[in-house]
Protein backbone atom coordinates (compact mmCIF):
# COMPACT_ATOMS: atom_id res chain seq x y z
CA UNK A 1 0.00 0.00 0.00
CA UNK A 2 1.69 3.54 -1.32
CA UNK A 3 3.01 5.98 1.91
CA UNK A 4 -0.18 8.44 1.43
CA UNK A 5 -2.99 5.62 1.41
CA UNK A 6 -1.82 4.53 4.84
CA UNK A 7 -1.61 8.13 6.44
CA UNK A 8 -4.76 8.88 5.21
CA UNK A 9 -6.24 5.71 6.69
CA UNK A 10 -4.33 6.77 9.76
CA UNK A 11 -5.41 10.15 9.64
CA UNK A 12 -8.91 9.86 9.58
CA UNK A 13 -8.94 6.67 12.16
CA UNK A 14 -6.87 9.28 14.61
CA UNK A 15 -9.37 12.09 13.83
CA UNK A 16 -12.36 9.97 14.72
CA UNK A 17 -10.99 8.75 17.73
CA UNK A 18 -10.11 12.46 18.90
CA UNK A 19 -13.31 13.88 17.93
CA UNK A 20 -14.88 11.20 19.92
CA UNK A 21 -12.46 12.24 23.14
CA UNK A 22 -13.46 15.71 22.67
CA UNK A 23 -16.82 15.08 22.77
CA UNK A 24 -16.52 12.27 25.87
CA UNK A 25 -13.91 14.74 27.58
CA UNK A 26 -16.63 17.99 27.64
CA UNK A 27 -16.27 21.40 27.44
CA UNK A 28 -13.71 21.91 29.91
CA UNK A 29 -10.67 21.19 27.40
CA UNK A 30 -12.11 24.37 25.06
CA UNK A 31 -12.15 26.39 28.01
CA UNK A 32 -9.27 28.47 30.16
CA UNK A 33 -7.00 25.34 30.92
CA UNK A 34 -5.63 24.30 34.18
CA UNK A 35 -2.01 23.00 33.56
CA UNK A 36 -3.10 19.90 34.03
CA UNK A 37 -5.37 19.97 31.44
CA UNK A 38 -3.08 21.95 28.77
CA UNK A 39 -0.31 18.88 29.49
CA UNK A 40 -3.50 16.51 28.55
CA UNK A 41 -4.49 18.58 25.42
CA UNK A 42 -1.00 18.40 24.17
CA UNK A 43 0.16 14.79 24.40
CA UNK A 44 -3.34 13.33 23.47
CA UNK A 45 -2.34 15.78 20.19
CA UNK A 46 1.26 14.70 20.19
CA UNK A 47 -0.24 11.00 20.11
CA UNK A 48 -2.60 11.43 17.25
CA UNK A 49 0.10 13.19 15.29
CA UNK A 50 2.90 10.60 15.72
CA UNK A 51 -0.16 8.05 14.45
CA UNK A 52 -0.97 9.48 11.65
CA UNK A 53 3.00 9.64 10.04
CA UNK A 54 4.96 6.90 12.23
CA UNK A 55 4.76 3.63 9.88
CA UNK A 56 6.98 2.63 13.50
CA UNK A 57 4.00 2.68 15.68
CA UNK A 58 1.31 -0.34 15.35
CA UNK A 59 -2.28 1.53 15.14
CA UNK A 60 -3.58 -0.39 17.78
CA UNK A 61 -0.98 0.80 20.45
CA UNK A 62 -1.85 4.69 19.08
CA UNK A 63 -5.75 3.84 19.90
CA UNK A 64 -5.03 2.42 23.34
CA UNK A 65 -2.78 5.47 24.24
CA UNK A 66 -5.13 7.73 23.35
CA UNK A 67 -7.24 5.78 24.78
CA UNK A 68 -5.94 5.89 28.48
CA UNK A 69 -5.15 9.66 27.94
CA UNK A 70 -8.50 10.46 27.23
CA UNK A 71 -10.60 8.28 30.07
CA UNK A 72 -7.94 8.94 32.58
CA UNK A 73 -8.84 12.89 33.55
CA UNK A 74 -12.40 11.58 33.16
CA UNK A 75 -11.92 9.69 35.88
CA UNK A 76 -9.95 11.93 37.77
CA UNK A 77 -12.26 14.52 36.79
CA UNK A 78 -15.00 12.37 38.63
CA UNK A 79 -13.28 11.75 41.77
CA UNK A 80 -12.14 15.42 41.83
CA UNK A 81 -16.20 16.16 41.85
CA UNK A 82 -16.04 14.04 45.01
CA UNK A 83 -13.16 15.04 46.75
CA UNK A 84 -12.23 19.15 47.14
CA UNK A 85 -8.83 17.63 48.31
CA UNK A 86 -8.43 15.57 45.38
CA UNK A 87 -9.18 18.45 42.69
CA UNK A 88 -6.99 20.65 44.35
CA UNK A 89 -4.37 17.96 43.73
CA UNK A 90 -5.09 17.40 40.02
CA UNK A 91 -5.95 21.08 39.03
CA UNK A 92 -4.00 23.10 42.18
CA UNK A 93 -5.90 26.23 44.13
CA UNK A 94 -6.24 29.97 43.42
CA UNK A 95 -3.81 32.38 45.27
CA UNK A 96 -4.24 35.93 46.65
CA UNK A 97 -1.48 37.97 45.08
CA UNK A 98 -3.24 41.32 45.98
CA UNK A 99 -5.07 42.14 49.27
CA UNK A 100 -6.32 45.76 50.22
CA UNK A 101 -4.29 47.43 47.99
CA UNK A 102 -0.95 45.46 49.03
CA UNK A 103 1.29 42.79 47.10
CA UNK A 104 1.68 39.81 48.74
CA UNK A 105 5.28 39.24 48.05
CA UNK A 106 5.27 35.64 48.97
CA UNK A 107 2.38 34.50 46.75
CA UNK A 108 4.09 36.21 44.38
CA UNK A 109 7.28 34.01 44.95
CA UNK A 110 4.97 30.49 45.39
CA UNK A 111 3.22 31.34 42.13
CA UNK A 112 6.56 32.46 40.08
CA UNK A 113 4.89 36.11 38.94
CA UNK A 114 7.32 38.78 38.55
CA UNK A 115 5.69 41.98 39.25
CA UNK A 116 6.02 42.84 35.50
CA UNK A 117 3.83 40.17 34.39
CA UNK A 118 0.90 40.77 37.41
CA UNK A 119 0.80 44.25 36.25
CA UNK A 120 0.19 43.16 32.56
CA UNK A 121 -2.62 41.05 34.36
CA UNK A 122 -4.01 43.95 35.68
CA UNK A 123 -4.39 46.17 33.08
CA UNK A 124 -5.93 43.28 30.67
CA UNK A 125 -8.15 43.89 33.22
CA UNK A 126 -8.54 48.01 32.94
CA UNK A 127 -6.31 48.39 36.33
CA UNK A 128 -3.99 50.61 36.51
CA UNK A 129 -3.20 51.42 39.89
CA UNK A 130 -2.47 48.42 42.58
CA UNK A 131 -4.11 50.84 45.22
CA UNK A 132 -7.34 50.46 43.53
CA UNK A 133 -7.46 46.58 44.08
CA UNK A 134 -9.19 45.38 47.10
CA UNK A 135 -8.31 41.54 45.96
CA UNK A 136 -7.06 39.84 43.06
CA UNK A 137 -7.00 36.24 43.02
CA UNK A 138 -4.63 34.27 40.68
CA UNK A 139 -6.77 31.16 39.41
CA UNK A 140 -5.37 27.79 38.59
CA UNK A 141 -5.97 28.43 34.99
CA UNK A 142 -3.72 31.48 34.80
CA UNK A 143 -6.40 34.49 34.82
CA UNK A 144 -6.58 37.07 37.16
CA UNK A 145 -9.99 37.71 39.46
CA UNK A 146 -9.84 41.10 40.59
CA UNK A 147 -12.22 42.98 43.10
CA UNK A 148 -11.67 46.65 43.25
CA UNK A 149 -12.53 49.12 45.76
CA UNK A 150 -15.94 50.18 46.77
CA UNK A 151 -15.01 53.55 46.06
CA UNK A 152 -13.38 53.33 42.58
CA UNK A 153 -16.24 51.13 41.35
CA UNK A 154 -18.42 52.14 38.62
CA UNK A 155 -21.91 54.08 39.57
CA UNK A 156 -24.71 51.16 39.09
CA UNK A 157 -28.58 52.17 40.19
CA UNK A 158 -28.03 49.50 42.94
CA UNK A 159 -25.44 51.12 44.31
CA UNK A 160 -27.56 54.49 44.06
CA UNK A 161 -30.48 52.33 45.55
CA UNK A 162 -32.79 52.74 42.53
CA UNK A 163 -34.90 50.02 41.02
CA UNK A 164 -35.16 49.34 37.71
CA UNK A 165 -37.40 46.96 35.26
CA UNK A 166 -35.65 43.46 34.88
CA UNK A 167 -35.40 42.88 30.89
CA UNK A 168 -35.07 39.63 29.43
CA UNK A 169 -31.48 39.04 26.44
CA UNK A 170 -33.09 40.52 23.11
CA UNK A 171 -34.84 37.43 21.31
CA UNK A 172 -34.72 36.54 17.70
CA UNK A 173 -37.71 36.07 16.07
CA UNK A 174 -36.81 35.90 12.49
CA UNK A 175 -33.81 34.39 10.55
CA UNK A 176 -32.90 34.25 7.17
CA UNK A 177 -36.82 34.45 6.40
CA UNK A 178 -37.78 31.88 8.36
CA UNK A 179 -40.11 32.61 12.06
CA UNK A 180 -38.57 31.03 14.93
CA UNK A 181 -42.25 29.95 16.42
CA UNK A 182 -41.23 28.75 19.34
CA UNK A 183 -39.54 31.78 20.52
CA UNK A 184 -42.51 33.79 19.50
CA UNK A 185 -44.42 31.74 21.99
CA UNK A 186 -41.77 31.71 24.68
CA UNK A 187 -42.44 35.37 24.82
CA UNK A 188 -46.16 35.29 24.34
CA UNK A 189 -46.33 36.81 20.82
CA UNK A 190 -48.61 35.44 18.19
CA UNK A 191 -47.72 35.84 14.32
CA UNK A 192 -50.09 38.26 14.05
CA UNK A 193 -48.16 40.84 16.11
CA UNK A 194 -45.24 39.38 14.36
CA UNK A 195 -46.78 40.59 11.28
CA UNK A 196 -48.30 43.66 12.11
CA UNK A 197 -44.92 45.08 12.99
CA UNK A 198 -42.81 43.86 10.15
CA UNK A 199 -45.29 45.78 7.99
CA UNK A 200 -45.21 49.00 10.10
CA UNK A 201 -40.81 48.82 9.51
CA UNK A 202 -41.50 48.36 5.46
CA UNK A 203 -41.34 44.46 4.70
CA UNK A 204 -44.36 43.18 2.65
CA UNK A 205 -43.93 39.19 3.76
CA UNK A 206 -41.77 37.30 5.91
CA UNK A 207 -39.16 36.39 3.32
CA UNK A 208 -38.63 40.09 2.90
CA UNK A 209 -36.63 39.74 6.51
CA UNK A 210 -33.05 38.43 7.05
CA UNK A 211 -33.10 38.98 11.00
CA UNK A 212 -35.95 40.51 13.28
CA UNK A 213 -35.19 40.53 17.13
CA UNK A 214 -37.50 41.77 19.69
CA UNK A 215 -36.09 43.49 23.15
CA UNK A 216 -38.24 43.13 26.72
CA UNK A 217 -39.89 46.60 25.63
CA UNK A 218 -41.63 44.95 22.91
CA UNK A 219 -39.59 47.15 20.26
CA UNK A 220 -38.93 45.11 17.12
CA UNK A 221 -35.48 45.52 15.62
CA UNK A 222 -35.81 44.25 11.83
CA UNK A 223 -33.00 43.47 9.14
CA UNK A 224 -34.40 43.80 5.41
CA UNK A 225 -32.45 41.57 2.55
CA UNK A 226 -32.92 45.16 0.68
CA UNK A 227 -31.49 47.72 2.78
CA UNK A 228 -32.03 50.84 2.03
CA UNK A 229 -28.78 52.52 3.24
CA UNK A 230 -29.16 56.48 2.55
CA UNK A 231 -25.40 57.05 0.84
CA UNK A 232 -23.33 60.39 1.68
CA UNK A 233 -23.09 62.56 -1.04
CA UNK A 234 -19.47 63.27 -1.54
Amino acid sequence: MPDYSLILIRSIIAFILLLFLTRIMGKKQLSQLTFFDYVVGITIGSIAASMSVDKNIQISNGVVSLAIWGIFPIILGFFGMKSRKFLQITDGRPSIVIKEGKVLEESMKKNQLAIDELMMLLREKGVFKIEDVEMAILETNGELSIMKRTDVEPITPSLLGMKVKLEHAPTLLIVDGHILYKNLSTLGYTEEWLQKKIKKQGAQSIDDIFIAQVDSNGSLYVDLYKDKIQKDES
